[in-house]
């Protein structure tokens, strides 16, 4: 199970744009370890794996749709070298991190899947610390151009709702291990833009 190397080094340069601080090589990096280290509980580990290489692959501060770009994209490099119902299936992956939900109708392993996807896409949640402050001020880098008020509370209120979600992990795995951390770190996050606004 492999991407071929010359899709992965364009992803690369991608990931390498100067509008980026957070939505990084090392960002895909980090989420690779925890794909690694729980790969055996996915049912479909080769769409979840492109899909994490490129669930973020187009990234514009400024745009509303970069998940479902970040996907259409997908469709186009991965035909030829991944079955057509693997893509299908890594771009509704894809498309599901627009609100870190998973989609209606998808039952089953696939929707199991989906979600480990996604409670891997929240880990800097529960990162230590120092490690998720810095996390925080890397995002922020993302968004220089919005004035810091405007800022403060449209992130407060994303980080509100996830901390308002009464499952913050969808799954047992992320749940079990992150759950506690990340509601300490969302509460520091967001009294702390709310101290600044």
């Amino acid at each position: 199970m492999s991407v071929p190397a010359g899709l992965l080094d364009a992803l690369k340069v991608r990931y390498a744009e100067p509008q980026r601080h957070y939505h990084t090589w090392a960002h895909v990096e980090e989420l690779l370890k925890h794909f690694r280290r729980w790969e055996s509980h996915f049912h479909r580990p080769e769409p979840v794996l492109w899909a994490l290489y490129w669930h973020d692959a187009i990234y514009d501060p400024a745009a509303a749709d970069n998940e479902d770009q970040s996907a259409q994209l997908l469709e186009q490099e991965a035909a030829g070298h991944l079955p057509p119902d693997d893509i299908a299936f890594a771009a509704k992956i894809i498309r599901a991190t627009a609100g870190h939900k998973v989609p209606e109708g998808l039952t089953g392993p696939d929707a199991d899947d989906l979600a480990l996807f996604l409670d891997i896409d929240l880990s800097s949640f529960a990162a230590p610390a120092a490690a998720f402050a810095q996390k925080q001020h890397d995002i922020r880098a993302e968004y220089a151009l919005v004035p810091e008020d405007v800022y403060n509370a449209a992130r407060s209120a994303i980080l509100k709702d996830f901390l308002g979600r009464e499952r913050l992990y969808l799954s047992d795995l992320a749940h079990a291990e992150w759950d506690e951390a990340a509601r300490e770190n969302l509460a520091w996050s967001i009294a702390d833009l709310e101290a600044g606004a």
